[in-house]
């Protein structure tokens, strides 16, 4: 655990974590092990619908009275879904922290799902969909999940249909808000100019008498589908390609050795290998770039690259090259150690924004019940050998058992 962290838990099993420092603004959120993964089938888009839905109204406040209760002070609210969490944050003046505290508590404990509002939200929704479709370079994404886990809750995506989202009423949001939201599931995470000790208390007048819940869904395993390719018809000026296969989970010990060998192959930086293969050599493509997802039973690895049809073989020869190289050559001491200096560069950067500190010490000790240090995650990367991210490169990025999704 890092020396400048706090925890405590409450007698409800929320856990609390708290990072001081001596910014006048302060960040505080709610994070919830619980996501789209959780919905039944029927249930397709419900969890990032209910987040749509905290804000349009509890039993004391209007949406505009939520929305209001932060800005009127310079402060502001916010809240994300992802496949496996859903969290409520907010930013403010340090002195206002009570104030943010309790509009969390209210709209994830009292929201009452008003009709009206219901309506009105699926439509905002709809339209997201819609974006996406019409975005080949993020609906690929989405499709590559499904194609990964088909018939599983952790392939869909995250917003559902238009036909799932007309089957939500406020009746689903209650019941899957039962069934999910466990205390023994639950951060509360600040990062701020607050006292610990004025923490604690504030967490325990509003958030301490919550009655103590364990989930009553149980979650299942995703199984992966042998390797396939499937071809689609977009009409699209551009040809997209994705290469998809099972990783490692997060509770997986080779986990940072798939973040360092996906930062080498086609991370953030631009000096990734299939971005100066594909983009800076040879003109190829724009945009050349490789993911790992982890999550809590799996994992995913996604390969992705889109460029003009008429590059598009000499495009995925230069890619399964560059997989071939990872999986066959060794990387060289020098090429090794600028690599461990660069994940811990972009680690660094990331832990400068107190906001994305906040939640990202939230998520870890939710997952973990610890949060390591920059130093401690130095450490276990210099024990890191090019002969492990060899063997993580074989076993995880074989070409000839990854599905191939192309958009054309």
């Amino acid at each position: 655990m890092a020396t400048d962290l706090h925890t405590y838990q409450l007698k409800n099993g929320i856990r609390l974590i708290h990072r001081p420092n001596r910014s006048e603004v302060t960040h505080f959120g709610l994070i919830v092990h619980t996501g789209t993964r959780d919905e039944n089938p029927e249930e397709h888009g419900l969890a990032h619908f209910m987040e749509h839905m905290f804000f349009k109204g509890t039993a004391k406040r209007s949406p505009f009275q939520i929305i209001s209760r932060l800005e009127d002070v310079g402060g502001e609210i916010n809240a994300y879904t992802t496949k496996e969490e859903t969290a409520l944050y907010a930013s403010f003046l340090k002195q206002d922290y009570r104030r943010a505290m309790e509009l969390i508590q209210d709209i994830f404990l009292h929201s009452s799902f008003p009709e009206k509002e219901r309506e009105k939200e699926a439509e905002v929704i709809l339209s997201e969909i819609q974006g996406y479709d019409d975005s080949p370079s993020e609906l690929i994404f989405d499709r590559a999940e499904e194609m990964l886990f088909p018939d599983h809750s952790i392939g869909r995506n995250i917003l559902g249909t238009e036909e799932s989202l007309s089957r939500i009423r406020n009746g689903a949001l209650k019941k899957f808000q039962t069934e999910n939201y466990a205390t023994d599931e639950m951060v509360l995470s600040m990062v701020g100019d607050v006292s610990f000790k004025n923490f604690c208390q504030a967490a325990e007048k509003y958030f301490g008498d919550i009655p103590q819940k364990s989930r009553s869904r149980e979650r299942v395993q995703p199984l992966t589908v042998s390797a396939k390719k499937i071809v689609e018809k977009r009409n699209a000026y551009q040809k997209h390609c994705m290469m998809v296969g099972p990783a490692y989970a997060l509770p997986d010990q080779k986990r940072l050795q798939l973040y360092l060998l996906n930062n080498i192959l086609g991370g953030p930086g631009m000096n990734s290998r299939l971005n100066m293969a594909l983009r800076e050599r040879r003109g190829y493509s724009y945009s050349a770039e490789s993911h790992y997802s982890p999550y809590t039973d799996t994992g995913v690895m996604m390969i992705y690259f889109s460029c003009d049809a008429d590059k598009f073989s000499r495009s995925m020869q230069v890619t399964r090259e560059e997989i071939r190289k990872l999986r066959n050559n060794l990387i060289t001491d020098k090429r090794l150690s600028h690599a461990r200096k660069q994940l811990m560069g972009q680690l660094a950067i990331s832990h400068e924004n107190n906001e994305h500190l906040m939640l990202t010490s939230g998520k870890r000790y939710l997952l973990f019940n610890r949060v390591d240090n920059l130093e401690a995650i130095r450490k276990n990367l210099e024990q890191i050998s090019a002969e492990m991210l060899r063997d993580t490169a074989n076993e995880v990025i074989d070409p000839n058992k990854l599905n191939t999704l192309i958009f054309e």
